[in-house]
């Protein structure tokens, strides 16, 4: 069953005893909330065998135990022992939006089937973040099923520099909210798309960047034992942050932009064992998921990354069906209006390989030799943080010299006060010194031997 299916979820409520006491009268139980499984983690199939057993040894003592003129003893009531019928819905009621109280609105920056994504400020931090907000209706429906499975997933994955940051979801209404990491550049979708207006496209150099660094996110994620299923360029985020790009730290130093990818919208994602498949676009999906064949998930996030960096060398827009998509299916790329290496072509061409066991793994791209320009770009790109660190350190020491000179004037100035003030004190009262040298005459010893 999969993440949308009662089988994976627990009573919204759960009739439990009150100070100790079994309790025969339905009104007075108390609801006790409970919380899905999440089945992306080995622990939530862990804990929900163990549910089960627990359950099914209650059915035994009960069958044991109890005669017809019997009641279960310790809370155990009809509700507690059958399986749960219900599920924790995403979609509650709440009177005040956290969404309008925690956030400010500032634009609406994508949209898509799913829903809306909004740029906004936290009020309490006044940091900006991608607020996923759904589309009505959503409760009961596949829709609700996708977003489940992206929040779960999501906090299974954690933290990846390459995979988009997620930080709280919660409902509202009927809308479920997801808060996400906001990225400055957009989507890969963006930069394809005004870059066939200008007629221009990524470079090898920048082609081969963008393939290792969605592969490093790729990999973490196939570490998990999960695998995406809609990898493409909308769903590729763009981080851009200026960072110093000389060695030497003066005023007129120049900028650079370091990029980085993020793999976003997890919707689709599945465990690689025991899968539960909603395919993604036609244009980037391979021919053995149509097929139903699920044996070589990781090899299908392999073939649609592999049209995503064609799509970004310039490509024409790919097929949706037709005799070019079926031609895509059996090996032979679209054609590139650029001329790249021949083996970086024969890279992309065994990643869209037909059979998916021929097609490479994440773990086989990353150490490709093709990527090894990439890679030595990636140590450039080090080697520019470093030296943004080494900026902020030598403003640092510079401001500590001229706190330190600071200093060092104004102790002199007033050293230089203090002789002033004692060389006239002495010139206009020369007694002074006799009188001090007097009193200290007067002091005698008082020590009798």
């Amino acid at each position: 069953a999969g993440p949308g299916s009662s089988s994976r979820r627990v009573a919204l409520f759960k009739n439990v005893e009150a100070s100790g006491k079994s309790l025969t009268d339905s009104s007075r139980r108390q609801p006790t909330p409970l919380v899905n499984f999440n089945p992306f983690t080995p622990d939530s199939l862990l804990i929900q065998s163990a549910t089960q057993q627990r359950n099914n040894r209650k059915r035994a003592h009960w069958n044991d135990s109890c005669g017809e003129d019997m009641e279960a003893s310790d809370g155990e009531t009809e509700d507690d022992i059958l399986p749960p019928s219900k599920r924790v819905t995403m979609m509650e009621s709440n009177m005040m939006s956290r969404y309008a109280s925690e956030f400010l609105e500032l634009e609406k920056i994508g949209c898509g089937e799913f829903g809306a994504v909004f740029k906004c400020v936290k009020r309490l931090d006044g940091c900006i973040y991608a607020i996923k907000r759904s589309k009505k209706p959503l409760a009961g429906s596949v829709d609700e099923q996708n977003a489940l499975r992206e929040v779960y997933a999501h906090a299974v994955l954690g933290q990846h520099p390459h995979v988009v940051r997620y930080y709280s979801a919660w409902a509202e209404d009927d809308h479920m909210l997801i808060q996400n990491e906001y990225c400055n550049g957009g989507t890969l979708s963006d930069v394809i798309t005004e870059n066939y207006r200008r007629l221009s496209y990524l470079s090898e150099l920048e082609l081969k960047d963008l393939l290792l660094q969605v592969t490093r996110g790729l990999k973490y994620i196939h570490s998990t034992s999960l695998v995406h299923m809609d990898i493409k360029p909308s769903n590729i985020f763009i981080s851009r942050k200026s960072v110093p790009s000389c060695d030497e730290c003066d005023e007129d130093d120049g900028l650079t932009t370091s990029v980085v990818y993020k793999i976003g919208d997890l919707g689709h994602v599945t465990r690689v064992t025991n899968p539960q498949v909603e395919e993604g676009d036609s244009r980037y999906l391979a021919n053995e998921v149509l097929q139903e064949d699920y044996s070589n998930l990781t090899k299908a996030d392999i073939f649609a990354l592999a049209l995503t960096v064609i799509s970004a060398s310039g490509a024409e827009p790919l097929p949706t069906n037709g005799e070019k998509w079926h031609e895509i299916r059996q090996g032979k790329p679209p054609n590139i209006p650029q001329v790249l290496s021949p083996e970086f072509v024969s890279l992309l061409k065994l990643m869209i390989h037909p059979d998916p066991t021929r097609r490479p793994s994440t773990s086989d791209l990353i150490k490709h030799p093709v990527l090894l320009t990439a890679a030595r770009m990636s140590a450039d790109q080090l080697r520019v943080e470093l030296n943004a660190e080494k900026f902020k350190n030598a403003l640092l020491q510079k401001e500590l010299k001229k706190a330190q000179l600071a200093r060092a004037v104004a102790e002199e100035k007033v050293l230089s006060t203090d002789r002033i003030l004692t060389r006239s004190t002495v010139q206009s009262n020369p007694r002074t010194s006799r009188l001090i040298g007097k009193k200290m005459n007067r002091s005698v010893s008082l020590t009798i031997y």
